[in-house]
């Protein structure tokens, strides 16, 4: 992957233009890895994209970064703005929404994509960390989720599209995560029917390795393993942001308007790897890859110098 700075670069969607034009769209976790791509891609297909974060300077850095790249697109340009949050604070959480409200009227749109985790086994982790880890990555997306309901989209509809993981073997190392994220699917799953009558989709995605910033917060013997993932995944890759953020955007938009309730893995078939069943390697010639975001950097740990 590699770093575009310059207007002329824009982001290679697949999907037509003008996709979203008029419609809000909220992305947690919207200045870093996956958000980041996301709402650059639902920013060049005309959706106005509200980050939210808890790090200013990440969501003012990743807004710079769209206007720059939507300010020649014309009448399908999509727009942003940014709100620090921290999704954990039930107040903060109803009062913000209840701004982005006041400023776009309606939210069509929600991208549960913030959260954390660190390695730790099991009998390791205290209260303390289980509990931060899971009202981070469950706590805070039934807040955001349920105050976008409550104060728009009970009245107008909408969709929800919830990030969660790969953790369907399970997540040794990381269990207060495995716990959160398979909390989100079953949420997934009860909002899809208790708030269908409203107009509402709710669905997720699992993504699987995926080069993405995150990678680069690890340390310690989790770090020294990561260049070594491609090798647990059937088609011999990681993935790429962009592949994560062109599944949000269709379970986003109408061509997925009788889908909800679902979970999307996006993970090279890696939970569906077997003992019995060695991974051949690759045919390079033969493997694809997707990548339509200019802006994409390779983490440093996946560089062939570390």
């Amino acid at each position: 992957m590699t770093e575009a700075s310059t207007p002329s670069h824009r982001y290679s969607t697949v999907f037509r233009p003008g996709l979203f034009v008029g419609q809000t769209i909220i992305v947690t976790g919207g200045g870093s890895g996956i958000g980041r791509c996301t709402a650059h891609e639902l920013a060049a297909l005309g959706a106005h994209v509200v980050l939210l974060g808890r790090t200013l300077e990440k969501l003012e850095r990743t807004a710079a970064e769209i206007r720059e790249d939507t300010a020649a697109l014309g009448e399908h340009a999509g727009g942003v703005s940014f709100h620090g949050l921290d999704i954990r604070k039930e107040p903060d959480v109803t009062e913000t929404v209840a701004a982005i409200i006041k400023e776009r009227g309606r939210v069509h749109g929600l991208v549960n994509n913030a959260g954390g985790q660190f390695p730790a086994p099991l009998s390791a982790i205290s209260q303390r960390g289980f509990e931060t880890v899971v009202r981070t990555n469950l706590v805070g997306g039934f807040l955001m989720a349920r105050e976008v309901y409550n104060q728009s989209m009970e009245k107008h509809g909408g969709a929800i599209v919830n990030i969660v993981a790969d953790m369907w073997r399970s997540m040794p190392g990381m269990g207060h995560s495995g716990a959160a994220r398979a909390g989100m699917v079953n949420f997934t799953q009860t909002a899809a029917v208790e708030w269908a009558h409203s107009g509402v989709r709710v669905n997720a995605i699992a993504p699987g390795w995926i080069a993405s910033s995150g990678l680069d917060t690890y340390s310690g013997a989790v770090r020294a393993m990561i260049p070594q993932l491609k090798k647990s995944v059937p088609i011999g890759r990681l993935g790429t942001e962009a592949e994560v953020a062109s599944a949000i955007c269709f379970l986003l938009c109408d061509a997925a308007a009788f889908i909800s309730g679902a979970t999307l893995r996006v993970d090279g078939a890696a939970p569906n790897a077997s003992l019995i069943w060695p991974i051949q390697e690759p045919d390079e010639g033969k493997v694809q890859t997707y990548n339509g975001f200019h802006r994409a950097v390779a983490p440093k740990v996946l560089e062939p110098d570390e």
